[in-house]
């Protein structure tokens, strides 16, 4: 593997692990890449310019304009394959998460067009911070790439994670993101996700906690595989980022199961991820229903089951992968819902599995197939989504 002809941009942040971008820079070059580095003003004081820009072979840019040319941050953010910041300190997070451009680094981050890879380098206090955190979630809803920080002594002494990857670690994830198997290319695959909302009257309604980020990870992760994707995705904020998912935005039950069975003739892979309520108010007042003496009760009739009715039309080339959260009897109640629904297989999470369920950015599972059950750890939705569709492609 190697990165031959690939447009870097590499931008250095004012750490001590600002050194290791020497034999970073020397690992593209050697790889047959091209190479254009940034620094921020306090890179320069870790490492010089002249020794980057002599192992890249072209001009280091410290900032957007210089005395004699200006830096046309656009046009490098046009040119890229790859943009890797690296170190990037806490300082940087925060200007990247708000869109504060007030050096070259910064400011090419918001006109590039290019997959963007993060790599941290801090203190184990500063990695550890609130701010920190929810800095680099909000960055990856952006659909940046982090690369996972170090273990190990700091430059304060202590020892922690929060050290910047080794430049051989970085280097590896670049080539497996860029050599990633397009093992589902030209496949047409549908996912739902999300809750339905069932109203009530027009204020109320029933609904649950679902807010689709284990749907949307599945369906990024078949569109980085080649896969034309179609996303119906019930209320919630969450968005898919990969520019090949198509997102059809649904309310009800009613709304998913007429979205799913338009889109399932032609379509190769189904993923049920959404939260589907079972149930829904047999009548829907007209206007708000007001408050009144004594208890009020509300007449539920069954919602169609887009499960049942898809694996009941399922072709022997379709595969439908469904999903079950249980919170007693896991594994009996999954393999039922397997046969029963016609499923390839099912993914089974439960709540009682810290970390899994609703609402948080990781999840355990377990995939049940009729001659099979996988038991996986816990892991983010991002990893989750990866394991899910290694399954589908080895059906």
């Amino acid at each position: 593997m190697s990165l031959k002809g690939k447009k870097i941009i590499l931008g250095v942040c004012g750490s001590i692990a600002a050194y290791k971008t020497a034999f970073l820079t020397r690992l593209f070059i050697k790889s047959g890449a091209e190479v254009q580095i940034l620094m921020t003003p306090s890179a320069t004081s870790f490492i010089g310019p002249l020794t980057l820009s002599t192992l890249s072979k072209r001009p280091v840019h410290t900032d957007v304009s210089s005395e004699d040319s200006w830096n046309n941050h656009v046009e490098l953010g046009l040119w890229a394959d790859a943009m890797i910041i690296a170190p990037a300190t806490s300082t940087t997070l925060a200007k990247l998460t708000t869109g504060l451009a007030d050096n070259v680094i910064v400011a090419t981050y918001l006109s590039a067009k290019c997959p963007v890879f993060i790599a941290p380098a801090m203190d184990l206090d500063m990695w550890k911070h609130p701010a920190t955190t929810n800095n680099i979630k909000t960055l990856q809803s952006y659909g940046n790439h982090l690369i996972p920080v170090g273990h190990g002594e700091l430059a304060s002494g202590l020892v922690g994670d929060g050290r910047m990857a080794e430049p051989e670690d970085i280097m590896l994830f670049l080539e497996n993101f860029f050599n990633k198997k397009l093992d589902l290319k030209g496949k047409q695959a549908i996912i739902t996700a999300g809750p339905t909302f069932e109203p009530i009257d027009p204020v109320r309604f029933i609904g649950n906690r679902s807010t689709g980020k284990m749907g949307i990870a599945i369906a990024e992760e078949l569109a980085s595989r080649g896969a034309s994707v179609k996303l119906i995705l019930g209320p919630t904020r969450e968005r898919p980022n990969h520019p090949s998912v198509t997102c059809l935005h649904v309310k009800t039950a009613e709304d998913m199961y007429q979205a799913a069975h338009a889109n399932f003739e032609n379509t190769d892979i189904a993923v049920l991820a959404a939260a589907v309520a079972d149930y829904r108010p047999k009548e829907v007042a007209d206007q708000k229903i007001k408050k009144k003496e004594g208890d009020f009760s509300i007449n539920l009739e069954r919602t169609k089951d887009i499960a049942a009715s898809l694996g009941a039309i399922k072709r022997k080339d379709q595969i439908i992968v469904g999903f079950a959260l249980e919170t007693n009897n896991e594994l009996e109640n999954a393999k039922r819902k397997l046969k029963k629904k016609n499923f390839d297989f099912i993914v089974l999470n439960s709540l009682n599995d810290k970390g899994a369920g609703f609402a948080h950015d990781t999840n355990k599972i377990t995939l049940v197939s009729s001659n099979k059950t996988q038991e996986f750890e816990l892991k983010s939705k991002k990893d989750v989504a990866v394991d899910i569709v290694n399954a589908i492609v080895n059906i």
